[in-house]
């Protein structure tokens, strides 16, 4: 089945009425996704400053925290495919709005922890709770966003990872300091888990009334911006279709979805495992307190958010998706082995941030590259696969550098396997090429 032609041309047509959708697609859906992927994050980070405290209190080892650190990422393995069909099937709205709520309450109930396997188990239970958020998302803003303008949706959307840590940071480090305030004689870790866990839960009411479904629901687009956005979604979707195909089953067979798969878990292998040891990391090299650590954490998470933007803008003007990717993983491989050599806290956290910025500007790249191959419930599956396996790494980053630390070798030994897998994802992103390319008729940008 092919695109109706007259879709193309009334698009292609059009480009001041297509840059307004765009306009109006950024304003009214990205800053309240992005409200909610920093609660998401923050939830997930914020582990890593509760260690400057549990460690002590609870006695837990490097490796216990290493395991916990990771082991959300086996949830979130396991419950990524089917959470992610069933957002497709019943809607984004209701299902987010029903993760948000558990993830929210099994949060909180981190202030229980007392044995390294009730953290294991809250973790885990966090992991699958969360595990349809972000694949749910991308493919969210892949029903919405024209392709022309994904790479910079997915780009400003994901700078809430590092905004997350500017605003975390502080207010984590922060939170720690109320040691035993109220009846209830509460650890500084536990009135930050407590605390930082309530707004997913107070969230939730405002995505059953905020966000709509498809595009046709939003009553923020008039009939002519609605009709210009559909027939642009509908005629990438066929195009897309004709190439690919629809069936689950090819998508999972698809080498080029593994390929992008070990791209994604040398990303998330970096990621995680610099940004949950980053307070200790921190700690190892200064004599800061914890709130001191707070606030130099946010150095690397603003320059990497404006990195972000700055990649995904350009990766959609010039539409060399695979190559901005594939640029992003072999610097961020370049800096980090960098780091992996010093021990002063000026040039490891310089060449920390370095690395982050150039691993979290592999994403706009990478989800624009990754979404358009597939399409309909096979981009539901495909989109899934991709960041269930992926994210192992989350498992694998946090794990090594644990394991390393444990056994002497400090951060540099876990640093350097990391940038190993930085360099394998650099290369297999140059490999992954589009299945066929499209006439210039279809490749048209009418955002331009």
């Amino acid at each position: 089945m092919t695109a109706p032609a007259v879709d193309a041309v009334t698009v292609a047509s059009q480009p001041d009425l297509g840059r307004r959708v765009v306009r109006k697609l950024f304003w009214r859906l990205l800053p309240f996704l992005f409200l909610l992927y920093i609660v998401n994050y923050l939830d997930r980070i914020n582990v890593g400053f509760a260690k400057l405290q549990m460690q002590d209190q609870l006695e837990f080892s490097e490796r216990v925290f290493g395991i916990a650190f990771g082991i959300f990422f086996a949830g979130y393995f396991f419950f990524q495919l089917p959470s992610n069909l069933a957002l497709a099937r019943v809607g984004a709205r209701r299902w987010m709005a029903a993760i948000m709520v558990l993830w929210g309450v099994i949060s909180c109930c981190m202030i229980f922890v007392r044995t390294p396997a009730g953290f294991y188990e809250l973790r885990f239970m966090l992991g699958a709770a969360e595990a349809g958020f972000f694949p749910g998302i991308i493919l969210y803003l892949k029903n919405w966003f024209p392709e022309t303008a994904r790479a910079r949706a997915f780009a400003w959307f994901m700078t809430a990872n590092p905004v997350a840590g500017v605003m975390g940071g502080p207010i984590s480090g922060a939170l720690l300091g109320l040691h035993h305030l109220g009846s209830r004689q509460l650890a500084g870790w536990q009135w930050m888990f407590l605390l930082e866990g309530l707004p997913a839960i107070a969230l939730a009411a405002l995505v059953l009334v905020t966000l709509e479904d498809r595009p046709m629901q939003a009553r923020w687009l008039d009939l002519t911006e609605k009709d210009w956005l559909t027939k642009a979604l509908d005629h990438e979707r066929q195009t897309q279709e004709a190439i690919s195909g629809t069936d689950i089953w090819a998508a999972v067979l698809s080498w080029r979805l593994w390929l992008l798969t070990i791209v994604y878990f040398g990303l998330t292998t970096s990621a995680y495992g610099i940004i949950l040891w980053l307070p200790s990391y921190i700690h190892s090299l200064s004599t800061l307190g914890n709130l001191g650590i707070g606030i130099v954490s946010v150095i690397p998470y603003v320059a990497t958010a404006v990195a972000m933007v700055v990649i995904g803008t350009r990766s959609d003007r010039t539409g060399s998706h695979r190559l901005h990717l594939t640029a992003t993983a072999l610097l961020a491989a370049v800096f980090l082995f960098i780091a992996a050599q010093t021990n002063s806290i000026v040039p490891g956290l310089a060449f920390v941030t370095l690395a982050l910025m150039a691993t979290f500007s592999m994403q706009g790249p990478f989800w624009a590259s990754a979404t358009s191959l597939m399409s309909g419930t096979a981009a539901a599956a495909g989109i899934a696969l991709i960041n269930s396996f992926g994210n192992l790494g989350g498992f694998f980053g946090p794990y090594i550098i644990g394991a390393k630390r444990s056994s002497g070798g400090g951060f540099r030994e876990g640093m350097l396997i990391i940038t190993a897998f930085l360099g394998l994802a650099g290369i297999l992103a140059f490999v992954v090429r589009p299945p066929t390319k499209r006439p210039s008729s279809q490749r048209a940008n009418p955002l331009q």
